[in-house]
């Protein structure tokens, strides 16, 4: 049976959108809501095809990898050749040498880190309620993150000159997707930034190589190092590129989903009373509404909202003829927010994800670490150590928002397009 020619947004609506200088979320909100699942959108002079719906996500990421592929990453100008941004048989060894870390049974062993960074910002929301500071609640949600994933690579809590530092890594990804396309050109910008995050990558290399572990122990970056070891592939710089790209991936979209997760309970601060209702602390029952909190966050602010792939050879995509070298842009974002799969989509309702909830079936309806082989490797530290983090906040304190960012700003991630200072009033809680 011949496949159908694929739909196309009309192209006259795209230049109208690039007249208007619009975000590219809105002309492909636009291309679904005209069109469906599978649309064509005509970006530049090679094809271009937006995947939203189910089966043709579930068909381009899960079923088909070797169909399509990743070209480059677009932070490899940081990350360099991590596994976020490897691909071919070069990914696959990268990713056995990573993947039993992140296991049930891998994870087990970060408990106690992640435990020590949420007590940590624990202690420090308790001086921010006792003085009446006024503190940012995203760079707080950073700090906490990046202290998890520090002692988690390292053995070490985050010290003040390291944070300081690693600074450098939010400032460089969010100036990412404003970069010239020109490698050159775009690493001159960023030179400072990519010399401190590299000395600190550096430092912390080589204490590992002197077998020097933290106070936990050693962690996840002995793991890279004992690789390089036994592997030649694991080279200096390699181990490095890991380094930041586990810094990176295992910092950042925790955070944002963490300062999405406070603003939407400012908005609906009844899904905040049904978690703390739900059970008792540390019972599977309050553990369980905790989860929905941030399952809720990530289907509105997934932690990649855009998955860029291209075709290595034609395909049939449900039912539609995708031609060979086409762009093919699987949009979590847009699929999260389908009302066709999500009744009231824009609305924050944990209960979706609380038994008996009303969720779409399938994988491809529901991809906020990606689904497939490619999806993130981390999945599982990052919805441990939100949850130990909101378990230890939620009952205690409540952020009172000074002003709240007015939207997004579409890049690597999707992230608040501003500050958010608050100060704390107390819970109230259970």
């Amino acid at each position: 049976m011949a496949a159908d020619t694929l739909p196309e947004l009309d192209p006259a609506e795209v230049e109208r959108w690039r007249a208007e200088g619009g975000e590219l979320v809105d002309l492909l909100a636009r291309a679904r809501e005209r069109h469906g699942g599978v649309v064509a959108v005509r970006l530049g002079p090679r094809p271009t095809v937006l995947v939203t719906g189910p089966e043709a996500v579930q068909h381009v990421l899960a079923l088909r990898p070797d169909r399509y592929v990743k070209r480059s990453h677009r932070a490899r100008l940081l990350i360099g050749d991590g596994v976020l941004a490897a691909t071919g048989e070069a990914w696959k060894r990268q990713r056995r040498v990573l993947q039993s870390q992140f296991t049930g049974t891998g994870m087990r062993r970060y408990e106690r880190r992640i435990a020590g960074a949420a007590r940590a910002a624990a202690g420090r929301w308790e001086g921010y309620a006792r003085t009446g500071e006024v503190f940012d609640v995203g760079e707080e949600m950073r700090h906490f993150a990046l202290d998890t994933i520090w002692r988690s690579l390292t053995g070490h809590p985050l010290d003040p000159v390291t944070a300081r530092e690693l600074a450098s890594v939010a400032t460089l990804t969010a100036a990412l997707p404003q970069l010239p396309a020109d490698a050159v050109e775009a690493r001159g910008l960023v030179a400072e930034e990519l010399a401190r995050i590299d000395a600190v990558a550096g430092e912390a290399v080589a204490a590992a190589r002197r077998g020097e572990p933290g106070p936990d122990g050693p962690g996840l970056l002995q793991v890279l190092v004992d690789a390089s070891r036994e592997r030649p592939e694991y080279t200096d710089r390699l181990v490095r590129d890991e380094l930041v790209t586990l810094l990176v991936a295992g910092h950042e979209t925790t955070a944002t989903t963490l300062t999405w997760l406070y603003l939407l309970l400012d908005r609906y601060p009844r899904a905040r009373e049904e978690a703390l209702a739900a059970g008792d602390g540390g019972s599977p029952e309050r553990g369980d509404a905790v989860q929905a909190l941030v399952g809720e966050t990530l289907r509105l602010y997934p932690s990649a909202w855009i998955l860029p792939r291209y075709t290595a050879e034609a395909d049939t995509v449900s039912g539609y003829a995708v031609e060979a070298d086409s762009e093919v842009l699987v949009c979590p974002y847009l699929t999260h927010r389908d009302p066709g799969l999500w009744p009231d989509p824009e609305r924050f309702d944990p209960r979706r994800f609380r038994a008996g909830g009303a969720r779409p079936g399938g994988t491809g309806a529901y991809l906020p670490f990606g689904v497939g082989p490619r999806a993130c490797l981390g999945t599982r530290f990052a919805l441990r150590e939100s949850a130990v983090l909101l378990e230890a906040l939620l009952p205690s304190y409540v952020p009172v928002f000074a002003s709240v960012p007015r939207g997004a700003a579409y890049g690597i991630t999707v992230r608040p397009d501003g500050p958010a200072p608050a100060t704390l009033a107390p819970g109230r809680g259970r």
